[in-house]
């Protein structure tokens, strides 16, 4: 029997309905499975405490997980929330380097002007050799002043003004010709908010409140100076042998651009949906300040390609760290498809870029590797309680028999000879290092590394050897080349 037209509509059309109704219960099925597989490894990681924190994930743009995990006041046991603000650190560059191009549109800012153009008083050697755009892209050559000797240690708390943080701080001789090498460098962010300021008369936070929390609607974000409450604020803390402590006092103004914002998750998520319309800025100066100069840094942003280790796919990535006291950030942008990762930790230094990379398989379907437990905290009690030698042996012991259980890469014992320099047990350190060595001689940190617990234990000589050993091994480490003739000056 012929069907009529009408029917063969009609059939048609019930056949669209139900097939976009099973479809969108597949695709809901198909995204919770994603979420309940990521919520289970964060899950995995704050067992092993190595995540404390929330956590957003977006795919094609919309959000499709966000979450708290561990406590964002340990005293109280207050939990993290999608709305709990951290501290974000060098998160903050972005968003100076967003302020920039925005002036810079507005013919304000010439990203070929000199430093010393808009910072009148900065020294004139060195400030008519450096641009703008040396600044972004941290090719200036101005020493960066957290590497400065006592600077974590004694000057982050002190109140100074911004003047005496440029003539003290911001103004040493270049250690190369601007352009012609890359070197990470917060003194070069610092200068830039200055020169916001400067630009438009207006304090960086009051530029940033303008220009781009309130176009974005991020309610939550802001810069913190030390005196206004913030409610839902993370206080931060660092992993110790003994446990968690109170990150130290930070006078917040001295990290003025670099790392004195605050933020959430979920904002973080809005600033992400702004860079992908011309709200913020146009297309034209997006596509100049998301172009990778040296060593793949664009304007407060890296632009990496990464490639499956199993096919010859790559996914285009914007991201960045920040770390600033006890916190530090990941925000990690696949722009390919729209998706989104944004870590925020409140437990000091966590390896949040692998973090990132294990959501990024899962989102893909993709096989990730299962959180393993850090050998830190284990040798770290073993070492306390027992000593340095039952410590080693237990780290051969453990890698012999349990070595899918534990993460035994060079990282770790590095991180373990820190914490032990960190209360004062050089003698162990050494040991530790000396150890990391011996598990793998080509890694040139870890000589660098030992290279400077001989120098606090005072043996020269043997930092010597090892920071050569470590330049030998990576002929670009300028770290080794500066300390070997800090130690030569000493003598």
């Amino acid at each position: 029997m012929k069907i009529s037209d009408n029917r063969k509509d009609f059939t048609f059309w019930i056949f669209i309905v139900l097939f976009c109704f099973f479809s969108g219960i597949i695709n809901e099925i198909y995204s919770q499975d994603k979420t309940l597989e990521i919520d289970r490894y964060i899950s995995k990681l704050v067992d092993n405490q190595q995540f404390n924190g929330s956590v957003l994930v977006a795919e094609d743009g919309d959000v499709i997980f966000k979450k708290g995990y561990g406590y964002a006041n340990l005293d109280w046991e207050i939990p993290n929330t999608p709305d709990t603000k951290f501290i974000i650190g060098s998160l903050t560059k972005q968003f100076v380097a967003m302020l920039i191009m925005q002036l810079a549109e507005e013919g304000k800012i010439e990203l070929q002007g000199k430093l010393s153009d808009y910072i009148s008083e900065y020294r004139k050697d060195t400030g008519e050799k450096v641009t703008v755009h040396h600044l972004l892209t941290h090719t200036s050559g101005i020493p960066s002043y957290t590497d400065l000797p006592g600077f974590w240690s004694d000057s982050t708390q002190k109140s100074y003004s911004k003047n005496i943080m440029i003539k003290k701080f911001h103004s040493g001789d270049l250690i190369f010709e601007p352009g012609t090498a890359y070197r990470y460098n917060n003194t070069g962010y610092f200068l830039l908010a200055i020169i916001v300021e400067r630009v438009t008369g207006k304090l960086f936070e009051e530029n940033l409140q303008e220009r781009i929390l309130n176009p974005a609607n991020m309610k939550n974000t802001g810069v913190d100076r030390n005196i206004k409450i913030l409610k839902k604020k993370a206080s931060g803390y660092y992993y110790r042998l003994s446990g968690y402590i109170n990150d130290p006092y930070l006078y917040m103004l001295n990290a003025l651009g670099v790392g004195d914002m605050y933020s959430t998750v979920e904002d973080l998520y809005l600033w992400d949906q702004a860079l992908y319309d011309d709200k913020l800025l146009s297309e034209k100066y997006k596509r100049i300040m998301f172009t990778p100069f040296l060593k793949n840094y664009a304007y407060g942003w890296g632009i990496y390609n990464l490639k499956y280790a199993d096919s010859s796919e790559s996914l285009r990535v914007m991201a960045h760290s920040g770390s600033i006291q006890g916190f530090n950030a990941q925000i990690f942008r696949l722009i390919d498809d729209e998706h989104l990762i944004v870590l925020l930790n409140n437990t000091g230094q966590v390896n949040l870029w692998e973090i990132c990379l294990s959501i990024t398989n899962i989102l893909n379907d993709r096989m990730y590797a299962v959180p393993k437990k850090s050998i830190v905290q284990t040798l770290g009690k073993t070492i306390l309680t027992s000593g340095i030698k039952y410590a080693v042996i237990q780290y051969h012991l453990l890698k012999l028999y349990k070595f899918a259980e534990y993460d035994f890469n060079e990282k770790t014992l590095n991180e373990l000879g820190y914490q032990l320099l960190g209360i004062n047990r050089i003698g162990d350190a050494v040991e530790i290092f000396k150890l990391n060595i011996e598990e793998y001689p080509q890694d040139y940190i870890a000589y660098n590394s030992l290279g400077g617990a001989y120098l606090l234990a005072g043996k020269k000589r043997l930092a010597i050897k090892n920071y050569t050993k470590s330049l030998e091994l990576n002929p670009d480490n300028i770290k080794a080349v500066e300390m070997i003739e800090k130690i030569k000056q000493l003598k």
